[in-house]
């Protein structure tokens, strides 16, 4: 145990985190030069297509000291580093004894580097800094180390200098990794205690589990059980962790690997669990990491009704491979059966999206994203909204809540007016502006998380030509004046449709919503209304007119009672068809008119 190390790399995104990995693995010679890539470690079509990190991965290398020319075994993790994946971030910290915080030369600290060097320091995780990408003509070396040592109280000769592209520092940060972080705890005579930090499933072995040991030894053949769930199964095959899955007679204590034990039913397999002995128990499961809070609902439906047990399998099966994606079956007088999903941002969103079409070739229909509000009935009774059609009628409901966040936006001083504007604009309250050097600023706002789970991201991006970052976390709820936005066609509401907003904000979007669907529907023999309310209250109103069929056409000459005799008849007609006649949205307009806010 004393040989092993187990470490993680954390950053904001894009600061070379993969890039790195690569580097380190060639160093090490676990990757040949033949099968060496870019994003070694991405393994995802989509990873390599965004050129960004979506899922943590592990994998185990052996580096021998120049120094004492002793062999060590290496588990490094490498971690996304957007804010929405921050709980895959959270997972591989909890498996880990270090980590190596990596800061971009040329764009300092940015704000996801605060929160997971947080995260670390709340494991009691070591923490090596690294200054990556030294070798750019724009890297600020010593300002961006200045940085670090007010961070996080080094000394300057405690930061690596290194570049992932050109694999400057790699050996100075293997020798550190081998120096500063410690060797795992753990008595492997104990009773097995295993921690599920990640899974996978294989349409043959079934499911996959990653474990790290923190005591006793994983043996193949062994009898085990797991924790929380109580399912009892043999232990088919264990092994580490390289570029794809190595087999090994065992795993001890403190080290990183795989086990699979046959079972095909992905909710029997939770992560996070703990996995022991059947005939030994461990006295208390491993305490993990903390519960997945999903900051934005949404439904997701099948295109075809028939499809829904398919989908659910689908969703099963990607959420033991993402276990921050939190669903529950709902239906829908539109759209029919599907589930109401739980996602961390709107990123998270549109990756699981992507996922679920690539992967588990499903085609959905995505609802419009909302956040979890609370609501007082006039019964005093308190209740969670997590979908338009739970807020009560506006005469039944007493007030509502909703949830605030601490955002943290760190900028150059430029582009203060600009995000001052923005983060106003979407109801934020200015907090604190801070100058963390003087070409550096950090201002924080409390802002309802309702008015960020959509574009604002993007529009931050935009506004400071993407030298801004932004983090945030919830802290509490507050008083809000919720409204429910239905939209009626022909007095018929589509609660796909439906949306909760600021009272403020209704009108403009209920404008906006049937103005699009006016360009998106196809026109009928009658005419549709389109209408957006609040309660009783029609807030705004579109009118699709009906298509003109010309029924005279057939008439040549004669009298004009004749005439306005057919026309009559087929007012009449028209009548009748918008009495009993329905509108169907196709699905194209729904997908268009719900990405109104994107």
């Amino acid at each position: 145990m004393k040989n092993i190390r187990n470490f993680c790399i954390i950053a904001h995104i894009d600061h070379g985190k993969s890039t790195l990995a690569d580097r380190l693995l060639e160093y090490t010679n676990t990757i040949s030069k033949r099968d060496m890539q870019d994003q070694a470690l991405d393994n995802m079509d989509l990873e390599r297509e965004r050129g960004i990190t979506i899922k943590s991965h592990a994998i185990q290398m052996h580096y021998i000291d120049p120094l004492t020319k002793q062999d060590y075994v290496f588990n490094l993790i490498d971690t996304p580093g957007h804010v929405d994946f921050s709980y895959e971030v959270s997972r591989s910290i909890a498996a880990c004894e270090g980590a190596l915080l990596l800061v971009d030369a040329t764009q300092g600290i940015q704000a996801q580097t605060i929160s997971n060097l947080y995260l670390a320091v709340d494991h009691n995780l070591e923490i090596i800094p690294i200054v990556n990408k030294v070798d750019m003509a724009s890297a600020m070396i010593e300002e961006v180390q200045d940085q670090i040592m007010d961070l996080i109280g080094c000394e300057r000769e405690d930061i690596i200098s290194a570049s992932g592209r050109t694999g400057i520092g790699v050996p100075e940060i293997l020798q550190a990794v081998v120096q500063r972080i410690p060797a795992p705890k753990g008595d492997p005579d104990a009773p097995l205690q295993t921690m599920i930090f990640d899974s996978m499933f294989n349409s043959y072995r079934g499911v996959i589990a990653y474990v790290r040991v923190m005591n006793g030894l994983l043996k193949k053949g062994d009898k085990i059980k797991f924790y929380n769930t109580g399912k009892e199964v043999f232990a088919e095959e264990v092994g580490v962790l390289r570029l794809g899955q190595f087999e090994t007679a065992e795993i001890s204590a403190g080290n990183v690997g795989y086990v699979i034990t046959g079972i095909k039913v992905s909710r029997e397999i939770k992560v996070g669990d703990t996995i022991t002995h059947l005939a030994r128990p461990c006295s208390e499961p491993v305490k993990g990491f903390e519960e997945v809070k999903p900051m934005v609902f949404a439904g997701i439906y099948p295109l075809d009704n028939d499809d829904f047990e398919d989908l659910r399998d689908s969703l099963e099966k990607l959420q033991l491979n993402d276990a921050s994606l939190v669903f529950e079956p709902e239906s829908s007088a539109a759209l029919g059966f599907g589930f109401r999903c739980g996602f961390l941002g709107m990123l998270h969103l549109e990756i699981v999206q992507e996922r679920l079409y690539r992967e588990f070739n499903q085609d959905i229909i995505t609802t419009v994203p909302n956040v979890t509000y609370f609501a007082t009935n006039t019964k005093n009774e308190r209740f969670s909204v997590k979908q338009p059609t739970d807020l009560p009628d506006p005469t039944q409901l007493e007030s509502a809540e909703e949830p605030y966040i601490f955002a943290q936006i760190i900028t150059k001083p430029d582009y203060i007016g600009s995000i001052m504007k923005l983060c106003l604009d979407k109801r934020g309250i200015l907090q604190k502006q801070t100058y963390l050097t003087p070409t550096r600023l950090e201002m924080t706002f409390h802002m309802p998380l309702a008015e960020i789970v959509f574009d604002f991201y993007d529009q931050l991006k935009s506004l400071t030509r993407g030298y801004a970052s932004f983090d945030y976390h919830v802290i509490d709820y507050r008083p809000t004046d919720l409204v429910r936005l239905d939209i009626k066609l022909n007095q018929e509401q589509v609660d796909a449709l439906s949306a909760l907003v600021h009272r403020s904000k209704a009108e403009s979007m209920g404008r906006r919503m049937c103005e699009k669907l006016k360009e998106l529907l196809p026109r009928q023999q009658f005419q549709i209304a389109i209408q957006a309310a609040i309660g009783a209250k029609i807030v705004a109103r579109e009118t699709i007119s009906a298509l003109r069929k010309d029924v005279t056409a057939k008439c040549y000459g004669g009298d004009i009672s004749r005439k306005r005799k057919l026309l009559e008849k087929q007012k009449e007609g028209k009548k009748k068809m918008k009495q009993f006649g329905s509108v169907e949205v196709p699905q194209e307009a729904f997908l268009k008119v719900l990405k109104l806010n994107d």
